[in-house]
């Protein structure tokens, strides 16, 4: 009498594991068509603006036939500043949330902080680098100001993950750690950071992605120019990036050849982003085995 609906309810959870199981799969395939959809559209109008030429001549202003030289290199500079900006602050920031910030009022004021700075707009942040570095401290459109206003950017999202996969770390590693005697500080530096880097580094890839795409900052901050000279390391400036460039080519239509410039910027910085997921998820391979 009583096995009956405990074998109805088997069959019933089973059905309905088999149901959400197939509606996840139908999810994910989903978002793998509309990516491939997007990213294909993209290469598809862009890929025949791309040689040489294009990936290496200056921009033009009024004639056809300009390249992206400039924009390419503003923008893996930025990035590069950004990051090395925002990286030692996010990191130690984040270590100190998840191993020394306890679990008072600071750290609750202090996830407050980096929340509310995370969900603040772009273009929020690109006013206040304009009112600050661009015109307060006289940066003037400028590297400077767009590396700034961009490590902002970067801050609360490194600062968070890296509090999440520390937080992550098994207790046992940290015990054991302190069991051979290291310190705490030893074991976040050799223990933990390490167990942690994969998702650190998936962080900062996204952080990156997010830093290269930006167009709204720059704007603002780093200027609607790039330097006659190349390469140009100096960061007073100006440095017009690929999402820069992109918005104004096709916002200011003086260009006959806009509509294919906008199209070859938008395929090269998608060729950028993929490569630079591949390349991390290749390093996350190789650190994963070397931790096994």
């Amino acid at each position: 009498m009583g096995a009956a609906p405990t074998f109805r309810r088997s069959r019933s959870s089973k059905f309905v594991d088999r149901l959400m199981r197939g509606v996840l799969w139908g999810i994910a395939i989903l978002f793998v068509l509309v990516l491939i959809v997007f990213v294909g559209a993209i290469l598809k109008q862009g890929w025949p603006v791309l040689n040489l030429g294009f990936l290496t001549k200056m921009p033009e202003t009024l004639d056809a036939g300009g390249g992206i030289k400039p924009q390419i290199f503003n923008s893996l500079y930025l990035v590069v500043l950004s990051l090395g900006i925002s990286l030692p602050v996010g990191l130690g920031a984040g270590i100190y949330m998840a191993a020394y910030a306890g679990q008072g009022r600071a750290l609750r004021f202090l996830r407050l902080s980096i929340e509310t700075l995370a969900a603040t707009p772009s273009i929020v942040l690109a006013l206040f680098g304009m009112i600050v570095f661009v015109q307060a401290m006289g940066w003037s459109f400028s590297i400077r100001s767009g590396a700034l206003t961009l490590a902002l950017l970067n801050i609360p999202v490194i600062t968070r993950v890296t509090e999440v996969s520390l937080l992550a770390v098994p207790r046992e590693l940290k015990e054991a750690s302190y069991g051979l005697g290291a310190t705490k500080l030893q074991t976040i530096l050799k223990v933990a950071l390490p167990y942690a880097a994969t998702g650190i580094l998936t962080g900062l890839v996204l952080t990156a992605g997010r830093a290269f795409g930006e167009s709204a900052i720059l704007v603002f901050t780093a200027g609607t120019n790039a330097s006659a000279q190349f390469p140009d390391f100096r960061l007073t400036v100006p440095g017009e990036t690929l999402s820069v460039h992109l918005w104004y080519v096709t916002s200011d239509g003086t260009l006959p050849d806009a509509r294919e410039i906008a199209a070859g910027t938008a395929a090269v910085m998608i060729l950028v982003l993929l490569s630079l997921n591949l390349l991390v998820r290749l390093v996350d391979r190789a650190i994963r085995r070397r931790t096994r």
